[in-house]
């Protein structure tokens, strides 16, 4: 195992976020993750939380990469897959990473996600 990352997003902080910064939903999620969480908040403060855990998992902090170098897909089973690009897949290659593994949990009060990097 190369790292673990957890991120806790409140739900409603995001929501003012969202709310209060045209742009922003753009700036952060690519159009896979926009379209598949229907513009719900709780959806996407989990997304955001992988993207941040992400981060952890591999020792660097906010800034390292770019938002859309790193997002989560839907398998057919309902299983999250964490893809990696770009130069979060550098960063990724650089440390030995050949594995991700991502849980996303969410209510109307908090959004997790746990990043593990093998």
């Amino acid at each position: 195992m190369i790292g673990v990352g957890i991120d806790a997003v409140d739900v409603a902080r995001f929501s003012l976020v969202l709310g209060r910064r045209p742009g922003f939903e753009e700036r952060v999620f690519t159009v896979l993750e926009r379209s598949s969480c229907g513009g719900v908040p709780s959806r996407l403060a989990a997304r955001f939380a992988a993207k941040e855990a992400t981060m952890k998992a591999l020792g660097v902090g906010l800034g390292a990469f770019g938002f859309h170098d790193v997002w989560v897909e839907r398998q057919p089973s309902g299983r999250p897959l964490l893809r990696v690009t770009g130069r979060a897949a550098e960063l990724a290659a650089a440390a030995g990473v050949r594995r991700w593994h991502v849980s996303l949990t969410h209510t109307e009060v908090v959004a997790e996600a746990v990043v593990v990097a093998e």
